[in-house]
Protein backbone atom coordinates (compact mmCIF):
# COMPACT_ATOMS: atom_id res chain seq x y z
CA UNK A 1 0.00 0.00 0.00
CA UNK A 2 3.01 2.21 0.64
CA UNK A 3 3.95 1.95 -2.74
CA UNK A 4 1.04 2.30 -4.00
CA UNK A 5 1.51 5.47 -2.11
CA UNK A 6 4.51 6.81 -3.32
CA UNK A 7 4.05 6.30 -6.63
CA UNK A 8 0.63 8.21 -6.46
CA UNK A 9 2.64 10.57 -4.95
CA UNK A 10 5.35 10.56 -7.53
CA UNK A 11 2.84 11.08 -9.96
CA UNK A 12 1.11 14.29 -8.62
CA UNK A 13 4.99 15.78 -8.28
CA UNK A 14 5.66 15.06 -12.01
CA UNK A 15 2.24 15.91 -13.00
CA UNK A 16 2.78 19.00 -11.02
CA UNK A 17 6.43 20.24 -12.94
CA UNK A 18 5.05 19.59 -15.96
CA UNK A 19 2.32 21.94 -15.65
CA UNK A 20 5.19 24.40 -14.47
CA UNK A 21 7.56 24.20 -17.53
CA UNK A 22 4.40 24.16 -19.75
CA UNK A 23 3.12 27.28 -18.08
CA UNK A 24 6.60 28.79 -18.06
CA UNK A 25 7.09 27.70 -21.98
CA UNK A 26 3.66 28.64 -23.13
CA UNK A 27 4.11 32.27 -22.16
CA UNK A 28 8.17 32.74 -22.95
CA UNK A 29 7.17 31.51 -26.50
CA UNK A 30 4.30 34.38 -26.69
CA UNK A 31 6.59 36.40 -25.22
CA UNK A 32 9.05 35.66 -27.74
CA UNK A 33 6.64 36.18 -30.55
CA UNK A 34 6.00 39.77 -29.78
CA UNK A 35 9.67 40.41 -28.73
CA UNK A 36 10.06 39.30 -32.47
CA UNK A 37 7.43 41.64 -33.45
CA UNK A 38 8.76 44.48 -31.38
CA UNK A 39 11.96 44.04 -33.28
CA UNK A 40 10.87 43.50 -37.06
CA UNK A 41 8.49 46.06 -36.81
CA UNK A 42 10.57 48.80 -38.19
CA UNK A 43 12.11 45.92 -40.62
CA UNK A 44 8.67 45.20 -42.10
CA UNK A 45 7.61 48.68 -42.16
CA UNK A 46 10.49 49.33 -44.55
CA UNK A 47 9.77 46.12 -46.72
CA UNK A 48 6.41 47.90 -47.29
CA UNK A 49 7.57 51.33 -47.70
CA UNK A 50 9.87 50.47 -50.24
CA UNK A 51 7.33 49.03 -52.32
CA UNK A 52 6.44 52.41 -53.21
CA UNK A 53 7.35 53.79 -56.60
CA UNK A 54 7.52 57.39 -57.94
CA UNK A 55 6.94 57.37 -61.73
CA UNK A 56 9.25 60.22 -63.71
CA UNK A 57 7.26 60.85 -66.95
CA UNK A 58 9.47 62.09 -69.34
CA UNK A 59 8.57 64.40 -72.71
CA UNK A 60 8.32 63.08 -76.02
CA UNK A 61 10.86 65.39 -77.31
CA UNK A 62 13.60 63.83 -74.33
CA UNK A 63 16.40 62.98 -75.88
CA UNK A 64 18.42 59.67 -75.17
CA UNK A 65 21.18 60.78 -73.66
CA UNK A 66 19.24 63.33 -71.05
CA UNK A 67 16.91 59.98 -70.34
CA UNK A 68 20.09 57.92 -69.88
CA UNK A 69 22.13 60.66 -67.22
CA UNK A 70 18.69 61.06 -65.34
CA UNK A 71 18.55 57.27 -64.85
CA UNK A 72 21.73 56.83 -63.83
CA UNK A 73 21.54 60.42 -61.75
CA UNK A 74 18.53 58.69 -59.69
CA UNK A 75 20.08 55.38 -59.59
CA UNK A 76 23.15 57.17 -57.42
CA UNK A 77 21.32 59.21 -55.47
CA UNK A 78 21.18 58.72 -51.99
CA UNK A 79 17.33 58.03 -51.73
CA UNK A 80 16.92 55.36 -54.83
CA UNK A 81 17.09 51.34 -54.18
CA UNK A 82 16.35 50.57 -57.71
CA UNK A 83 15.79 53.07 -61.09
CA UNK A 84 14.59 50.88 -63.94
CA UNK A 85 13.73 53.03 -67.42
CA UNK A 86 10.36 51.50 -68.97
CA UNK A 87 9.40 52.65 -72.42
CA UNK A 88 5.79 53.90 -73.34
CA UNK A 89 5.77 50.31 -75.10
CA UNK A 90 6.85 48.56 -72.69
CA UNK A 91 4.22 50.64 -70.52
CA UNK A 92 1.58 49.89 -73.01
CA UNK A 93 2.00 46.03 -73.23
CA UNK A 94 1.39 45.57 -69.51
CA UNK A 95 -1.37 47.94 -69.05
CA UNK A 96 -3.25 45.91 -71.85
CA UNK A 97 -2.48 42.94 -69.65
CA UNK A 98 -3.41 44.31 -66.50
CA UNK A 99 -7.45 45.40 -68.52
CA UNK A 100 -7.70 42.33 -70.42
CA UNK A 101 -7.44 44.49 -73.85
CA UNK A 102 -5.47 46.51 -76.45
CA UNK A 103 -6.09 49.91 -75.96
CA UNK A 104 -4.25 51.40 -78.73
CA UNK A 105 -6.18 49.35 -81.21
CA UNK A 106 -9.22 51.04 -79.69
CA UNK A 107 -7.53 54.48 -79.70
CA UNK A 108 -5.18 54.20 -82.52
CA UNK A 109 -2.06 55.13 -80.83
CA UNK A 110 -0.17 55.05 -77.67
CA UNK A 111 -1.31 57.53 -75.41
CA UNK A 112 1.28 56.59 -72.80
CA UNK A 113 4.64 58.19 -72.02
CA UNK A 114 8.62 56.54 -71.74
CA UNK A 115 9.15 56.98 -67.99
CA UNK A 116 11.75 55.87 -64.95
CA UNK A 117 10.21 53.75 -62.03
CA UNK A 118 11.91 54.51 -58.64
CA UNK A 119 11.71 52.99 -55.81
CA UNK A 120 12.99 54.71 -52.92
CA UNK A 121 14.15 53.37 -49.59
CA UNK A 122 12.19 53.30 -46.41
CA UNK A 123 13.51 55.95 -44.46
CA UNK A 124 13.08 58.85 -47.51
CA UNK A 125 9.22 57.24 -47.68
CA UNK A 126 7.71 60.54 -45.97
CA UNK A 127 5.48 63.24 -47.72
CA UNK A 128 7.55 66.16 -47.06
CA UNK A 129 10.69 63.82 -48.95
CA UNK A 130 8.90 62.63 -51.52
CA UNK A 131 8.07 66.33 -52.45
CA UNK A 132 11.26 67.37 -52.23
CA UNK A 133 12.44 64.95 -54.64
CA UNK A 134 9.58 65.25 -56.57
CA UNK A 135 10.17 69.18 -57.14
CA UNK A 136 14.15 68.10 -57.91
CA UNK A 137 13.06 66.09 -60.60
CA UNK A 138 10.63 68.59 -62.31
CA UNK A 139 13.40 71.06 -62.41
CA UNK A 140 14.31 69.31 -65.49
CA UNK A 141 13.46 70.51 -68.78
CA UNK A 142 12.89 67.17 -70.45
CA UNK A 143 10.41 65.96 -67.44
CA UNK A 144 6.83 65.87 -67.92
CA UNK A 145 5.53 64.84 -64.72
CA UNK A 146 6.40 62.92 -61.33
CA UNK A 147 3.62 60.93 -60.28
CA UNK A 148 3.46 59.29 -56.74
CA UNK A 149 0.29 58.12 -54.49
CA UNK A 150 0.30 60.95 -51.70
CA UNK A 151 -2.74 59.65 -50.21
CA UNK A 152 -1.28 56.34 -49.72
CA UNK A 153 1.75 57.45 -47.94
CA UNK A 154 0.42 59.59 -46.10
CA UNK A 155 -1.67 56.81 -44.68
CA UNK A 156 1.53 54.30 -44.56
CA UNK A 157 2.86 56.20 -42.47
CA UNK A 158 0.77 57.34 -39.80
CA UNK A 159 -0.09 53.59 -39.78
CA UNK A 160 3.05 52.78 -39.29
CA UNK A 161 3.38 54.96 -36.30
CA UNK A 162 0.01 53.65 -35.00
CA UNK A 163 1.04 50.15 -35.08
CA UNK A 164 4.62 50.53 -33.43
CA UNK A 165 2.90 52.50 -30.84
CA UNK A 166 0.79 49.67 -29.73
CA UNK A 167 3.19 47.34 -30.42
CA UNK A 168 5.08 48.37 -27.50
CA UNK A 169 2.00 49.10 -25.73
CA UNK A 170 0.87 45.28 -26.03
CA UNK A 171 4.74 44.36 -24.95
CA UNK A 172 4.40 46.26 -21.79
CA UNK A 173 1.19 44.56 -20.91
CA UNK A 174 1.91 41.21 -21.85
CA UNK A 175 4.85 41.02 -20.07
CA UNK A 176 3.87 41.98 -16.83
CA UNK A 177 0.60 39.28 -17.45
CA UNK A 178 3.48 36.71 -18.06
CA UNK A 179 5.41 37.90 -14.99
CA UNK A 180 2.15 37.19 -12.99
CA UNK A 181 1.02 33.95 -14.81
CA UNK A 182 4.69 32.04 -14.26
CA UNK A 183 4.50 33.93 -10.57
CA UNK A 184 1.22 32.12 -10.24
CA UNK A 185 2.26 28.46 -11.39
CA UNK A 186 4.93 28.17 -9.18
CA UNK A 187 3.19 30.11 -6.47
CA UNK A 188 0.36 27.10 -6.19
CA UNK A 189 3.50 24.31 -6.64
CA UNK A 190 4.98 25.81 -3.68
CA UNK A 191 1.41 26.03 -1.86
CA UNK A 192 1.51 21.67 -2.37
CA UNK A 193 4.43 21.69 -0.05
CA UNK A 194 3.08 24.33 2.32
CA UNK A 195 2.88 21.70 5.49
CA UNK A 196 6.46 20.52 4.79
CA UNK A 197 8.18 24.28 4.32
CA UNK A 198 6.44 25.07 8.09
CA UNK A 199 7.47 21.23 9.68
CA UNK A 200 11.14 21.27 8.39
CA UNK A 201 10.74 25.23 10.23
CA UNK A 202 9.71 23.81 13.44
CA UNK A 203 12.19 21.42 13.53
CA UNK A 204 14.71 24.25 13.63
CA UNK A 205 16.19 24.51 9.84
CA UNK A 206 16.65 27.64 8.47
CA UNK A 207 15.02 29.71 5.64
CA UNK A 208 18.43 29.52 3.70
CA UNK A 209 18.24 25.98 4.05
CA UNK A 210 14.06 25.51 3.52
CA UNK A 211 14.42 27.54 0.66
CA UNK A 212 17.46 26.58 -1.15
CA UNK A 213 16.13 23.47 -2.77
CA UNK A 214 12.46 25.37 -3.75
CA UNK A 215 14.52 27.72 -6.14
CA UNK A 216 16.69 25.23 -7.56
CA UNK A 217 13.75 22.81 -8.03
CA UNK A 218 12.08 25.96 -9.92
CA UNK A 219 15.28 27.16 -11.41
CA UNK A 220 16.01 24.14 -13.19
CA UNK A 221 11.71 24.45 -14.74
CA UNK A 222 12.60 27.54 -15.62
CA UNK A 223 15.42 26.68 -17.74
CA UNK A 224 13.73 23.78 -18.83
CA UNK A 225 10.36 26.15 -19.84
CA UNK A 226 12.81 28.49 -21.57
CA UNK A 227 14.31 25.66 -23.45
CA UNK A 228 11.27 24.69 -24.98
CA UNK A 229 9.39 28.32 -25.97
CA UNK A 230 13.28 28.47 -27.80
CA UNK A 231 13.21 25.68 -29.70
CA UNK A 232 9.15 26.82 -30.75
CA UNK A 233 10.54 30.46 -31.67
CA UNK A 234 13.02 28.46 -33.82
CA UNK A 235 10.79 26.58 -35.42
CA UNK A 236 8.35 29.80 -36.29
CA UNK A 237 11.36 31.82 -37.49
CA UNK A 238 12.42 29.21 -39.66
CA UNK A 239 9.36 29.14 -41.28
CA UNK A 240 8.45 32.16 -41.51
CA UNK A 241 12.08 32.72 -43.04
CA UNK A 242 11.66 30.00 -45.73
CA UNK A 243 7.88 31.30 -46.48
CA UNK A 244 8.36 35.15 -46.50
CA UNK A 245 12.22 35.87 -47.17
CA UNK A 246 11.47 39.27 -48.00
CA UNK A 247 11.01 40.02 -44.37
CA UNK A 248 14.82 39.18 -43.90
CA UNK A 249 14.33 37.78 -40.13
CA UNK A 250 17.34 35.87 -40.49
CA UNK A 251 19.55 38.66 -41.65
CA UNK A 252 20.59 39.53 -38.11
CA UNK A 253 21.82 36.67 -36.35
CA UNK A 254 23.37 38.68 -33.26
CA UNK A 255 19.54 40.47 -32.76
CA UNK A 256 18.02 37.02 -33.04
CA UNK A 257 20.41 35.48 -30.59
CA UNK A 258 20.21 38.09 -28.11
CA UNK A 259 16.29 37.56 -27.97
CA UNK A 260 16.68 33.53 -27.65
CA UNK A 261 19.16 34.56 -24.87
CA UNK A 262 16.84 36.82 -23.19
CA UNK A 263 14.34 34.89 -23.18
CA UNK A 264 16.59 31.77 -21.46
CA UNK A 265 17.42 34.26 -18.48
CA UNK A 266 13.86 35.80 -18.24
CA UNK A 267 12.71 32.65 -17.64
CA UNK A 268 14.95 31.55 -15.11
CA UNK A 269 14.81 35.25 -13.71
CA UNK A 270 11.25 34.96 -12.94
CA UNK A 271 11.20 31.40 -12.16
CA UNK A 272 13.80 32.39 -9.54
CA UNK A 273 12.28 35.79 -8.01
CA UNK A 274 8.65 34.25 -7.98
CA UNK A 275 10.30 31.10 -6.00
CA UNK A 276 11.91 33.33 -3.91
CA UNK A 277 8.48 35.47 -2.40
CA UNK A 278 6.47 32.35 -2.82
CA UNK A 279 9.11 30.20 -0.45
CA UNK A 280 9.22 33.67 1.80
CA UNK A 281 5.44 34.21 2.17
CA UNK A 282 4.68 30.51 3.71
CA UNK A 283 8.11 30.76 5.74
CA UNK A 284 6.39 33.78 7.41
CA UNK A 285 3.10 32.19 7.75
CA UNK A 286 1.65 30.86 11.01
CA UNK A 287 0.73 27.17 11.44
CA UNK A 288 -3.03 28.24 11.94
CA UNK A 289 -2.67 30.35 8.54
CA UNK A 290 -1.67 27.28 6.67
CA UNK A 291 -5.51 25.98 5.98
CA UNK A 292 -6.47 29.07 4.33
Amino acid sequence: MSTSFERYQKRKLISSYFSVVLSIGLVLFLLGILGLLVLNTKKMADHFKEQITISVFLKDNAKQVEVDQLQKSLAMADYTKTATYVSKEEAAEQHSEDIGENFQEFLGYNPLKNSIDVQLKADFVTPEQLEEIAAEITEKDYVQEVSYDKPLIGLLNENVKRISFWILVASGIFTFIAVLLINSSIRLSIYSKRFIIKTMQMVGATKLFIRKPFLWINIKLGMLGAFLAIVALTGVLYYVHENFPEFGLMNDPVILIILLVSVFVLGVLISLVSTYFATQRFLNLRTDELYY
